[in-house]
């Protein structure tokens, strides 16, 4: 079991042995703030000739950390049961790890990461059950920004050249997610989710090099909110 859905399992279990009730009925707004973890799962291809750091233990390739960021949301219930959400978060900052032949060699570069989502979803129980888990399909615009790479990859990519610029490619993508509220009160309320997305990009170098990478990130979080 992965620690992302551990995480889930630990944050329901925990919400179970609350109490109150919330009633999500159409027509209701709820607004929550809390905290998000991004987590890339990383496929990287080699990169493109010229490859400097090709060598016996393979060519250069890349990975990409984990940032965690504050975050909230937006919900409108449209019906009892089918809601509207927004996530929002301050953009994520993510390392550029050298892999393949450069493992062990320290950070290529860094890049800021704004998912911006719209979801569907539906939730199960009735509308005044203090625990409702949900589900949830949306469709981001994952987009990149602030790219910068390292000296590092200068060496790598342009040696003896002036430093190797960055640009990844924004994308649009699905991205399934569940989820579950839970009432602290009439008002007041905590929220658990998870998220995990196919997401593949191309990364390119001012030297005219690139390198293409399945992200495929996961998402999860918990915040608190107010409904009214």
């Amino acid at each position: 079991m992965t620690y992302q859905v551990k995480f889930l399992t630990v944050a329901v279990a925990a919400m179970l042995t609350a109490g109150g009730v919330c009633a999500q009925t159409a027509g209701t707004w709820m607004v929550r703030a809390g905290v998000t973890k991004l987590a890339p799962s990383v496929n990287s291809s080699c990169l493109s000739a010229p490859d400097f750091g090709d060598g016996p233990t393979g060519c250069t390739k890349s990975d990409v950390g984990a940032d965690t960021q504050l975050s909230g949301g937006i919900t409108y219930m449209y019906t009892d049961h089918w809601s509207v959400d927004v996530p929002l978060a301050l953009p994520f900052k993510h390392r550029i790890i050298g892999a393949g032949s450069m493992a062990g060699s320290g950070d290529l570069g860094t890049v800021q990461a704004l998912p911006v989502t719209l979801f569907l979803q539906y939730r199960f129980l009735e509308a005044n059950a203090k625990f409702r888990p949900y589900i949830g399909l949306g469709v981001t615009y994952a987009y990149f920004f602030n790219e910068e790479g390292s000296g590092r990859l200068t060496a790598t990519t342009n040696p003896g050249g002036p430093p190797t610029q960055l640009n990844v490619d924004a994308k649009f993508i699905l991205t399934p997610q569940i989820g579950a509220t839970l009432a602290l009160n009439e008002k007041w309320f905590i929220d658990v989710f998870y998220t995990k997305s196919k997401l593949s990009t191309t990364t390119h170098m001012s030297t005219g090099q690139h390198m293409d990478m399945d992200l495929d990130p996961a998402a999860y979080g918990i915040a608190v909110g107010y409904k009214f």
